[in-house]
């Protein structure tokens, strides 16, 4: 009989670890968006990460199998304010998310506890969005059920 995985996502400050765990997305962004995005440099991001994670509405997700690092999420509690031409709102915006296991269901156990957290914020929307060559993000984010509103085009001159 196989034994099951003691598997469990909690809430993290550690930059150091998230930064780790940032490098595999990091990379595969490098290489399908080579005109977007920089080497990943573990320092440079480590610091970044110090930084932000010291914001309150800044939340960051560390899942574990047994007491390995599998993957992260970086949400955001995010406040739109009503204007002369939008209603406002509040959302839970998913800035990254990554599994160093993929295709295990990793990713869809770490979006269950994001939408606790939008659940126990009283937070009815989870927003997000994927670079389009990201086709693991994209499968993910169908089966989650995720509803396209709205597309961000460029035209390079």
């Amino acid at each position: 009989m196989k034994e099951v995985e003691k598997m469990e996502v909690m809430i993290t400050r550690d930059y150091e670890q998230i930064a780790i765990l940032n490098k595999s997305v990091h990379e595969l962004h490098v290489q399908l968006y080579p005109d977007h995005f920089k080497e990943y440099d573990y320092h440079k991001v480590r610091s970044f990460f110090e930084g932000i994670i010291q914001k309150d509405n800044q939340l960051f997700l560390l899942l574990k199998i047994e007491d390995e690092a599998v993957g992260y999420a970086w949400i955001e509690i995010k406040e739109y304010p009503e204007n002369v031409f939008k209603k406002g709102y509040r959302s839970v915006y998913v800035h990254q998310l990554n599994v160093l296991k993929p295709n295990r269901g990793l990713g869809s156990v770490i979006m269950d506890k994001i939408y606790d957290i939008a659940r126990d914020h009283k937070i009815e929307l989870v927003e997000l969005d994927y670079w389009a060559s990201n086709l693991a993000a994209e499968k993910l984010y169908q089966k989650q059920g995720f509803t396209k509103y709205r597309e961000f085009l460029y035209k390079r001159l």
